[in-house]
């Protein structure tokens, strides 16, 4: 696959990608399809990365995806993009109709999300890997997804040895707004921000019912998380959707879960999905330099 984007990333940093390649993996309800990012010398732990897009958009195409891939491999970081199953499209302006929801729901894209961290794993210890460390992530919708399956996966062999959360949404309702945060979202800085009722909406879309509304698995925020590995919480600056990224990252603090919640400055949320931008070059050099870090003790 001929290379874009990232390609200058690869060249200002001196490494060489060494291959991006179309794969699927088995699952529960189907292969699920992934493209896999080879970084040559990469000595960090591989990295299972999953796209945002509301639970109802985006592809193995997607910037969020792809751009993101390349820009990591640049940085010697293999990665593994995962495409879960979507949602049916949701409106931000009408509530979902009562009672459970047809089509695709929870669980079926957190299904397909563990069987492909499982697949990874069963390859890189088939592969004679003496310590598989596996690292997951992803980015809005998709965070929500990559905490969700570390949930999932705590108790299993290997867990997630990492989490990577990129302007995330974990909770089934907006938490309340902090008092700086409200501040930084006054005038049009307030403008095309998600809503508590927007998020009740994309999350009711997504749970299918309300009873999954209330499921960890669904949504993690507020839940158990004294499994979790070292975790990194990136958000955007000026973003209701901190509001959820500050409350998880006071959740994991509260189990003595290692975290750094960060929040890169000047940005809003989706900055890992604009390739070529500062924001988007900035959000890559901090994920692969603190996945590079050695990771603190417990």
């Amino acid at each position: 696959m001929p290379l874009r984007a990232g390609s200058e990333d690869a060249a200002r940093s001196g490494r060489i990608l060494e291959t991006v390649t179309d794969t699927a993996f088995p699952g529960p309800n189907g292969p699920v399809p992934a493209r896999l990012y080879g970084a040559a010398g990469a000595t960090t732990p591989t990295l299972v990365w999953l796209h945002g897009g509301a639970f109802s958009h985006g592809d193995l195409n997607a910037a969020e995806s792809h751009d993101v891939g390349l820009g990591l491999a640049a940085r010697g970081i293999h990665v593994i993009s995962v495409d879960y199953r979507r949602v049916p499209p949701w409106s931000p302006f009408r509530k979902p109709r009562p009672g459970k929801l047809p089509g695709v729901r929870f669980p079926i894209p957190l299904e397909d999300v563990t069987a492909a961290f499982k697949a990874v794993a069963r390859a890189a210890s088939d592969g004679g890997a003496q310590t598989t460390r596996i690292a997951l992530g992803g980015a809005s919708a998709g965070a929500c997804l990559a905490a969700a399956a570390t949930y999932d996966l705590r108790h299993s062999t290997p867990a997630p040895s990492a989490l990577v959360l990129a302007y995330p949404s974990v909770h089934a309702q907006l938490p309340p707004l902090p008092p700086e945060l409200r501040k930084k979202l006054r005038g049009p800085r307030g403008l095309w921000q998600f809503t508590p009722a927007t998020v009740e909406r994309m999350n009711r879309n997504y749970a299918g019912s309300l009873q999954s509304m209330n499921d960890p698995r669904a949504f993690p925020g507020g839940a158990d998380v004294s499994k979790f590995p070292h975790t990194l919480i990136l958000n955007a600056e000026f973003d209701t959707l901190r509001a959820s990224g500050d409350a998880f990252a006071s959740e994991l603090g509260i189990h003595h879960v290692p975290v750094e919640n960060e929040y890169l400055p000047g940005t809003r949320h989706g900055f890992l999905n604009k390739p070529g931008t500062d924001a988007m070059d900035a959000g890559l050099d901090r994920i692969a330099s603190w996945l590079q870090a050695p990771a603190p003790s417990r």
